[in-house]
């Protein structure tokens, strides 16, 4: 498929996971995955209209960047040591991965250099799976009052990441786990903004994680495609 036939299917695809739910196609934002090709095609994905980029690395992540900064917005949605905050915060407008304290003081640091706030992502592990990154649901209320240590930091929503499964209705669960919790910490009133977004849903399962309330779906494969790349 082109670029073009793709960025249709997964349009058609949006509009249909949205009509179903009774949801509106402009509150769902797509993400276009761009780790695994190059910056050319990631260049030729804004040209084509796409505006949201996400990596999940910095070094990997650089020339796209510098390519296209002012003509994106970058999220980075991959797993961040403490130590690389530093190369993150100010270049990326969206971190979608916050899970612990640590990382938060980093950014703070950094942030408070530079002057800016940088909207945060809370990563929740609501599968449970030892493989993946992110806070147990029940641990997300005190890690929010812990952040109101970092004035910079601001969060926004949370991000999860769904088991990989041939029959993504076996995903739904866990999308609809992170809704609930968001709904949960928004009725108690933890943050002085309400949480809105949730940054879930992947090329094989984003539509049902659109139907469970997905605010951003992070694509890939079926959006960009995915190229022979070094690294």
């Amino acid at each position: 498929m082109t670029l073009d036939s793709r960025l249709r299917d997964v349009e058609r695809r949006l509009a249909e996971a949205c009509a179903r739910s009774g949801r509106k196609r402009e509150d769902v934002t797509v993400i276009a995955v761009t780790k695994y090709v190059s910056a050319q095609t990631a260049a030729e994905a804004v040209g084509a209209g796409v505006r949201q980029i996400g990596e999940n690395r910095w070094p990997d992540a650089k020339d796209k960047w510098e390519l296209l900064k002012g003509q994106a917005v970058f999220h980075y949605i991959g797993s961040l040591q403490t130590n690389k905050a530093k190369d993150v915060v100010g270049r990326f407008d969206y971190i979608h991965s916050l899970d612990r304290l640590p990382l938060a003081e980093a950014i703070q640091k950094k942030a408070s250099a530079l002057g800016i706030e940088v909207p945060c992502l809370i990563q929740v592990n609501v599968s449970g799976e030892e493989s993946k990154h992110g806070l147990p649901p029940e641990q997300v209320p005190e890690f929010l009052g812990g952040l109101r240590a970092f004035p910079a930091v601001k969060p926004i929503g949370l991000m999860t990441m769904a088991p990989h499964e041939e029959d993504p209705e076996r995903t739904r669960p866990v999308f609809r786990g992170l809704r609930e919790l968001r709904d949960e910490l928004n009725r108690i009133g933890l943050t002085d903004v309400p949480l809105r977004e949730l940054s879930m849903g992947m090329s094989n399962d984003f539509e049902v994680a659109v139907e469970e309330g997905a605010t951003w779906v992070r694509l890939g494969t079926v959006l960009v495609g995915k190229e022979n790349r070094e690294g």
